[in-house]
């Protein structure tokens, strides 16, 4: 019995691998993916150390909760510092909130305006 489940979990495994290579031909080659990116403005706001690049073209699907780790890492922030992200200097976003909902809603010029900082400034 325990043969037929370890042929389950292989095939399972087998089939989530494929699932993953949505980005590859029968044949081997890859394909470009059709990502959605969406360019995000980065602005330092209160004691928060200025980034040197501020502009950055983000997938559409990512949550803002990712954004906020790839600030921390860049800006190479101790892991219990914490960071605050707003849209329009007013409120934070919820880190689940997904940047292509929030860019619809408050995306101006072309691009998303996040300020980010250590502490509380608005909202």
């Amino acid at each position: 019995m325990s043969d037929e489940k370890s042929e389950e979990n292989t095939a399972s495994l087998s089939s989530a691998t494929e699932n993953l290579k949505t980005d590859e031909k029968d044949n081997g080659d890859t394909v470009k993916s059709d990502k959605v990116k969406i360019d995000i403005l980065l602005k330092a706001t209160g004691n928060a150390p200025i980034m040197k690049k501020k502009k950055w073209a983000v997938d559409a699907e990512k949550p803002i909760g990712w954004i906020m780790e790839f600030v921390k890492k860049y800006l190479k922030l101790e892991p219990e510092e914490k960071l605050f992200l707003y849209v329009n200097q007013t409120f934070a976003p919820s880190p689940d909130q997904i940047v292509k909902n929030l860019y619809e809603c408050f995306g101006t010029d072309g691009k998303l305006v996040l300020h980010y900082c250590k502490s509380q400034a608005w909202g």
